[in-house]
């Protein structure tokens, strides 16, 4: 199973992870459009956070043992048969229990699509997530294997 680890010890902060997973995130795939002109609004699914002189990004850990999983009413949220946590809007009832139990308070919910929630889809589709990418320092990695 692939999940994005986090080296806080080589992150500077920098807050390209949540610019790029904005912008794949978007339509348009494009910075100036996806954040100045897109209605309603991309949301990312990585945040950063800043407590200096550490920071790092958070983002779906890929749970084993999901604990959004096992909380979710509606089945929305479940694992693949890749071992990846992955969410079904079309499920999703928008108790927003997953976002109470998440240990890592990776899951947020998308105001543009009323009380539906956003996580890491690891960029489906993409070689590699987009805030592994385009980290300049490499503080972010894919890697494959459990927690």
């Amino acid at each position: 199973m692939k999940r994005v680890s986090v080296h806080e010890d080589l992150c500077m902060g920098c807050g390209l992870c949540e610019v790029y997973c904005t912008v794949q995130h978007s339509r348009s795939k494009d910075p100036i459009k996806a954040y100045r002109k897109e209605s309603p609004k991309p949301v990312g699914r990585v945040k950063l956070v800043q407590d200096k002189p550490v920071s790092f990004a958070v983002q779906c850990r890929q749970c084993e043992d999901a604990p959004c999983v096992i909380a979710c009413l509606s089945g929305a949220m479940s694992i693949s048969k890749t071992g990846q946590v992955v969410h079904d809007d079309l499920k999703c009832m928008g108790c927003l229990t997953c976002i109470m139990v998440c240990p890592w308070g990776a899951i947020t919910v998308d105001p543009g699509r009323h009380k539906i929630v956003a996580k890491c889809d690891l960029c489906e589709g993409a070689d590699a997530p987009a805030c592994v990418e385009n980290c300049p320092n490499n503080a972010l990695t894919l890697e494959e294997g459990s927690q």
